[in-house]
């Protein structure tokens, strides 16, 4: 029996499992590390402490198989962040992860002076405050010194790779986040290098996710247990691993996921781009291509409402009294824009927002619009996906979120699909397994690989009612930001 690493390198943990070929899941370990936010809007973590708990994990993962027994490793891991080594190999500075709200001013210089439609055509994406791109820009304007010193550019998930197998490289799903890659053709995009004041030389080589990039250093092999000749693929970022997992990996097939962000992912054999670029046109870590949309508070929403202002983490318990008569009734709207919001509106400056309440408001009224408000977003991202002519039936759920039944239900009539449940459903982490049981030959293709392991365990389907309810509530969410637009600004301007 041959066994495989998956890891899912997450913002607030690192998530491993240790999977059997025949796709099941044999063991799991969890190691969380801190977040810090040095100034108001900005996030940050130190890549050692990344390393660090693979280290621990993985031993503790693997601690009773014999090492010759474990095949290969694949690591998923959190986009767009920017990680900067000097020629040591040391880090050079915090990671600014994905998450991070600072390069307004970076934002706007690459969508105007340089040009939306420039950077369509250079990269099928425009700029998002959380891409990387925008980051080296303020790396280079405020921090000269430690810009000066950037002999490796990589992603969180790369630095954990580069740490195992010395080898600088990075994968088309992970690189098309950046905006630095040419993602029609699979490349560093020469122009967008140049706009940054960065070389070929600081870029890690690129590769398909299922692809060998290596394996164990010597010294890595022994530290943690393994054969130094275990195979190491390149991984994916979360939202492509976590669509391998979920068996999104054909053309048209839809996953939707409910992380501390939200996403919704389109798989596409074939290169297409939005034409008002509100979706994200990436590389699939299957080898094709996807169309994706991201909302930056997802389960964070939930997790923020009921662990810091209700005072509670049982989640359960505070759903109780939220029934199906219920639901596409609420007279409370809620705005889940607590970090900004990428898709569609591309807004660092929007604010999360209660709207309608009264005095006979009740905590679960406030509930149910935060799950509700999360649920419109999503559907705002649809809506741009079928004005393409992108008509999704039916989509898969994952992440955090996906365990309330409560929000699958919510989900699934205000968005008026079916809506698939897995049998397995261990996000990023088992797609990043699926990916190196690919590359070590296990399987010839990722899609061969997701039709043998991907089981769907409950189809919902929409109540007609509710359904219609939502539809009248949507059309109400979808006015309030712009009525609130420009307040918001004013409140960022301290007007």
């Amino acid at each position: 029996m041959k066994y495989y690493v998956g890891a899912d390198l997450g913002t607030s943990s690192l998530k491993l499992l240790l999977v059997d070929s025949r796709g099941e899941i044999i063991r799991t370990s969890v190691r969380s590390y801190p977040v810090y936010y040095p100034n108001i809007g900005w996030s940050e973590q130190n890549p050692d402490d990344w390393w660090n708990a693979f280290v621990s994990g993985v031993k503790e993962l693997v601690q009773d198989i014999c090492s010759d027994e474990i095949a290969g490793i694949g690591v998923g891991g959190q986009m767009h962040g920017l990680v900067v080594l000097d020629e040591a190999d040391s880090v050079i500075r915090p990671a600014i992860l994905w998450n991070d709200g600072r390069t307004d001013e970076e934002t706007a210089y690459l969508n105007e002076v340089v040009g939306k439609k420039k950077l369509s055509e250079l990269t099928a994406n425009i700029a998002f405050a959380g891409f990387t791109t925008p980051k080296i820009l303020w790396l280079q304007k405020n921090e000269p010194e430690n810009f000066r010193r950037i002999s490796k550019i990589m992603l969180p998930k790369d630095y954990i790779n580069y740490k195992l197998t010395g080898v600088h490289c990075t994968d088309y799903s992970d690189a098309s986040g950046m905006l630095l890659l040419d993602v029609k053709n699979k490349r560093w995009s020469d122009e967008m290098l140049e706009i940054c004041g960065i070389t070929h030389e600081q870029m890690p080589k690129l590769f398909e996710s299922y692809d060998s990039v290596g394996s164990l250093l010597p010294e890595v092999a022994e530290m943690l247990g393994l054969d130094s000749d275990t195979n190491v693929v390149a991984g994916a970022g979360d939202n492509a691993a976590a669509a391998v997992g979920t068996g999104t990996v054909t053309d048209g097939r839809c996953n939707i996921s409910l992380g501390t962000s939200g996403t919704v992912f389109i798989s596409s054999n074939e290169f297409s781009v939005d034409k008002n670029n509100a979706l994200h046109s990436f590389c699939h870590a299957s080898g094709g291509y996807h169309l994706m949309a991201c909302i930056l508070s997802a389960a964070s929403c939930n997790k923020w409402f009921c662990e810091d202002i209700l005072k509670t983490d049982d989640y359960e318990a505070e759903q109780k009294e939220i029934t199906d008569d219920c639901l596409g009734k609420n007279d409370v709207f809620f705005l889940p824009y607590l970090m900004g919001e990428r898709s569609p509106i591309n807004d660092t400056d929007a604010r999360g927002a209660f709207v309608g309440m009264r005095m006979d408001t009740k905590r679960s009224d406030m509930l149910l619009a935060v799950l509700e408000g999360v649920a419109f977003a999503i559907r705002d991202n649809l809506e741009i996906a079928k004005s393409q002519g992108i008509n999704t039936t039916c989509s898969s759920l994952c992440g955090g979120g996906a365990k309330s039944e409560l929000w699958q239900k919510i989900l699934c009539n205000v968005l008026n699909i079916d809506i698939t449940l897995l049998q397995t459903e261990q996000g990023p982490g088992f797609g990043a397994a699926m990916l190196a049981m690919v590359g070590c030959g296990e399987f010839s293709h990722v899609k061969d690989c997701a039709k043998e392991f991907v089981k769907i365990k409950k189809t919902l389907s929409p109540d007609a009612h509710i359904s219609a309810r939502y539809e009248t509530q949507y059309n109400k969410f979808k006015k309030i930001y712009p009525s609130l637009k420009n307040l918001f600004k004013s409140i960022k301007a301290g007007d």
